[in-house]
């Protein structure tokens, strides 16, 4: 039964029946991330702009960069690295909602956080991918840009399902609150099967390529994760916003990368690096866990 399972993924996950399921599930995520805002979260932030700002800054500019680091450093196959710049494009995962949670963390910050940063990577996620193509892909110079299919996706898939999220909370804040939580679990539950599908289908390609791959996502997580409750506490935030800003910058969107990669671009090997990535920052994420749970 195993062995039938695995053929089955193999061959039918990614068709484009699997991707259209794909695409809906981005978009039953995004909504059920709006659910949980309002726009007083957003005058919250407003009113004490300099956690929020030096997270976003965290996440924008320097994951890229440590991203690009990592890639010089390591010197990947191409698939890697596009895959690597694809990743840290992407927002922060709602999941980080509940790793802040149980971190004992700042959880308005971190609703924020992940709601603002989805916003703005609508504009520099096209920027991301462009780049890629244009330094990593060999025949990037015989193929059309695909940041105006990214940037329409992004509207379509994000964008516009937070903004329905959003007004359902203002409309009916009852029925929103009970959907927050089934959303959040089968938010997890799906990509722990798109995880499951996209390496069953690039397995040989997972195989030749995991130890490099490991190692490079291990070091991307630890160094932003690290990197970003260095920087709030060089800046003078508390424990529990140093914990937020550490924890937003580790935990990224697998499955809006896993989705990109395989409906958009149509290159199921990009999304390798986001599902090994997803694997190791739910495993990283105890460390924040821990450390909030026994100083708090």
């Amino acid at each position: 039964m195993g062995e039938n399972l695995v053929f089955y993924l193999k061959t039918n996950f990614m068709d484009s029946s699997a991707s259209i399921i794909l695409a809906v599930a981005i978009m039953v995520i995004m909504m059920g991330m709006g659910l949980s805002l309002s726009l007083s979260d957003f005058k919250r932030v407003a009113q004490n702009p300099k956690p929020v700002l030096l997270g976003l800054t965290n996440q924008i500019i320097l994951l890229p960069l440590v991203s690009l680091g990592l890639i010089y450093l390591f010197q990947p196959p191409a698939f890697i690295a596009i895959g690597m710049i694809l990743l840290t494009a992407c927002p922060g995962g709602t999941s980080s909602n509940l790793v802040t949670l149980l971190a004992k963390g700042d959880l308005a910050l971190s609703v924020s956080m992940t709601a603002i940063n989805s916003i703005i990577t609508i504009v520099t996620i096209p920027f991301w991918v462009g780049y890629a193509y244009t330094n990593y892909l060999a025949e990037a110079s015989s193929m059309s840009s695909p940041t105006e299919d990214i940037f329409k996706t992004l509207i379509i898939i994000l964008a516009i399902p937070l903004s329905i999220g959003m007004l359902v909370k203002q409309r009916a804040p009852a029925f929103a609150k009970r959907m927050e939580r089934p959303v959040r679990i089968a938010s997890s539950v799906f990509l722990a099967v798109v995880i499951l599908g996209l390496l069953a289908r690039e397995f040989d390609l997972f195989q030749q390529y995991v130890g490099d791959t490991l190692a490079i996502v291990v070091a991307l997580n630890a160094i932003t994760m690290g990197l970003g409750y260095v920087l709030a506490k060089a800046f003078g935030l508390n424990l529990k916003q140093g914990l937020t800003i550490a924890i937003e910058s580790g935990i990224q969107n697998g499955t809006l990368t896993i989705s990109l990669a395989v409906i958009t671009l149509n290159e199921p090997d990009f999304a390798i690096v986001a599902a090994i990535y997803s694997l190791v920052m739910y495993a990283m994420s105890s460390i924040p866990i821990y450390f909030g749970s026994k100083n708090q």
